[in-house]
């Protein structure tokens, strides 16, 4: 036997994106490297895995999907030798797949895994970004053990542990006629120009806001990319409501920012990690989780700067204390 494992993983990831350019993001490995790992396995094995199509990705051939139904068996099997001598030696040890949300990842991430590894020092995180949809998916078809996504919509067969609450609020540029104010309503915010975020979830829970005092947000422009969000909001094409708080109070351009409390009785999201029900949780996942439970909380989120909750509801006085930024 001439191939390794490590090329069987560089042909799951391609026949699984059907694209060597999406492959090579997946697992950060360079396009030449995959494609010479599917041509070795190829010419090893005998037969012809992909139909190439010239600037339009890949696609199986009958013997590449049962080829890739058995690559993925024998890549599960050869991690739960990990496993296996994690459970008997009592010491945590092996790779952790983890998916997060695109909007928490960047401040998320980074500071968790590194925690979570130093804590560990025989384990490692293999991370990937996306929307909770594909995340879902991930953790269905065993692509990721498990993700940290928000509560919305928590499917039946999905186990979600709570971690941390993030109000909304509002995000204005420093030359927003209003922000100089502490605290606001959605209903003096409701005639202004609003930049939304639109990715799947996160639009429906900021528009049900709006839907639950009876307005309707004057939506100016949309984004996937809370980036472009924030860096609009900062050149003052309009306001928007996030939940996450960066410590930075800066967008990507420079200009800044501020955070204004949103008064009234509006849902938090809630972060927590997501694992599938049927699955029953490694010594490696149960140690994730147990870390992640003593490293996130509503006081301390990595990353972030730790939220203010509305203890006043409605209400409106000029005098409100504000809130650190």
């Amino acid at each position: 036997m001439r191939y390794s494992l490590r090329q069987l993983e560089y042909f799951i990831a391609a026949g699984e994106t059907l694209s060597i350019t999406l492959a090579a993001e997946r697992i950060h490995i360079s396009q030449p490297s995959i494609s010479t790992a599917i041509s070795f396995l190829e010419k090893e094995l005998g037969v012809q895995l992909f139909i190439r199509h010239h600037a339009q990705g890949l696609s199986l051939t009958p013997a590449g999907r049962d080829l890739l139904r058995e690559a993925k068996s024998v890549v599960a099997q050869a991690q739960r030798l990990y496993v296996f001598a994690s459970e008997t030696s009592n010491q945590i040890r092996g790779t952790l797949s983890l998916g997060c949300m695109v909007t928490l990842a960047p401040m998320l991430v980074p500071e968790l895994v590194h925690s979570f590894t130093t804590a560990f020092a025989t384990t490692k995180v293999a991370h990937r970004e996306a929307n909770p949809e594909q995340l879902l998916d991930d953790l269905r078809r065993s692509r990721i053990d498990v993700a940290i996504i928000y509560d919305l919509q928590v499917p039946a067969d999905i186990d979600f542990l709570p971690l941390a609450r993030l109000p909304p609020h509002v995000l204005l540029g420093e030359s927003h006629p209003l922000a100089s104010r502490t605290a606001l309503t959605l209903k003096e915010m409701v005639d202004h120009p609003m930049i939304l975020l639109d990715l799947p979830l996160s639009r429906e829970y900021f528009l049900a806001l709006f839907m639950k005092d009876g307005l309707e947000p004057n939506i100016y422009a949309r984004s996937e990319h809370i980036e472009v969000v924030r860096t609009m909001v900062a050149n003052g094409l309009g306001y928007s409501l996030l939940n996450i708080r960066p410590r930075s109070d800066q967008a990507l351009d420079g200009k800044r920012l501020k955070r204004v409390r949103l008064m009234g009785d509006n849902r938090p999201m809630v972060i927590g990690t997501a694992t599938l029900k049927t699955v029953s949780k490694s010594r490696l996942l149960q140690a994730f989780e147990s870390h992640c439970r003593s490293f996130v909380s509503d006081s301390y989120i990595p990353g972030m700067v730790a939220p203010v909750f509305d203890k006043t509801k409605r209400r409106t006085s000029p005098e409100d204390t504000e809130e650190p930024s």
